[in-house]
């Protein structure tokens, strides 16, 4: 194959056909080959020059996914809103991302790579929690957040939310899951962060049920 003078429309092309085939036959199926045979006209030391390991395009497709769907840049352009209210707008909205709900159903675990539990607890500290920093320090000025450490209480609600709440990473029931959510809302009230309402546990309860009946 001739070499690309836009390597950007070739890393664009792996990720759809990964994405389509991550899909289709769930990531622990699908290997590099699996990818480079459905381009039909890329090899795979081509592969390589875009993407090192198969944990690596796994993490492009899950990051490409859940940036389809901002939920806290759409909160952000919501007028009227508070601290407050922002964050737990972006909250529902995440739950709003169907091409990141049915990526997430194709994986069994996740716990078998450690490099993607690490990049995964990276990310909410590194990438997620200087979103929910910025509702934090507006509703703090706003008054409807009362939190005594902003910063640490941003990386606490990734970490807690996106990695012990996870139901791909920690299976559970569904009754022990809605057991978890209310230890953090009670968690969150206390130190001033009241994010977690009913219409919060109803969102998570349903989506607690759809992963169990993949």
């Amino acid at each position: 194959m001739p070499r690309n003078k836009y390597p950007e429309i070739t890393e664009k092309r792996i990720l759809d056909t990964a994405t389509k085939l991550f899909v289709e036959k769930g990531w622990e199926e699908t290997t590099i080959q699996d990818i480079v045979d459905d381009l039909g006209d890329l090899t795979r030391g081509a592969f390589y020059h875009h993407f090192k390991s198969k944990e690596d395009i796994i993490d492009a497709v899950l990051n490409r996914l859940a940036n389809e769907n901002d939920p806290f840049k759409k909160s952000k352009n919501i007028s009227g809103l508070n601290g407050l209210e922002r964050l737990r707008m972006a909250f529902l909205l995440s739950f709003e991302n169907i091409g990141q709900l049915e990526a997430i159903k194709t994986i069994p675990t996740i716990l078998n790579s450690p490099k993607l539990i690490a990049k995964q607890l990276q990310d909410c500290v590194n990438s997620g929690a200087p979103d929910i920093l910025a509702f934090i320090d507006e509703g703090v000025m706003d008054g409807s957040i009362s939190v005594q450490y902003p910063k640490q209480t941003s990386e606490t609600f990734m970490l807690l939310t996106n990695i012990w709440l996870s139901p791909i990473i920690f299976s559970v029931d569904t009754e022990e899951y809605l057991l978890k959510v209310k230890h953090l809302q009670e968690l969150f009230n206390s130190i001033g962060l009241p994010v977690i309402d009913d219409q919060i546990i109803d969102i998570l309860e349903k989506f607690h049920k759809s992963i169990l009946n993949i």
